[in-house]
């Protein structure tokens, strides 16, 4: 159990440094390009149910590029995300199964 734990947790930061180096380059792209920049804030709702977990999230969120938590709303499991282009969910958040395994 602990070292399945951990062998996700591992997992969740490979997939945040590759998911950070991808955002990366697609802002930088975008902005260069000056295409695909079209602001929008929608509202996520996250299967995670402890506090912890959802902070993670969010804050996992605000460190890729191009995105930002702008509100947690823990009982209502709401992530409020302002993005710099419209995208669906699992691009936002792709990294929630590895939370969800590491910590719940």
């Amino acid at each position: 159990m602990f070292l399945t734990r951990i062998g996700y947790g591992i997992a969740y930061f490979v997939v945040l440094i590759i998911e950070i180096i991808k955002s990366t380059f697609s802002v930088a792209f975008s902005g260069i390009m000056g295409r695909n920049i079209d602001p929008i804030i929608v509202d996520i709702e996250t299967v995670l149910e402890r506090p912890v977990s959802q902070t993670i999230l969010a804050n996992s969120i605000s460190l890729t590029p191009g995105t930002l938590s702008v509100d947690l709303d823990s009982e209502n499991n709401i992530i409020k995300v302002a993005a710099i282009s419209p995208r669906k969910k699992e691009d936002i958040i792709p990294f929630e199964p590895y939370i969800k395994k590491m910590l719940e």
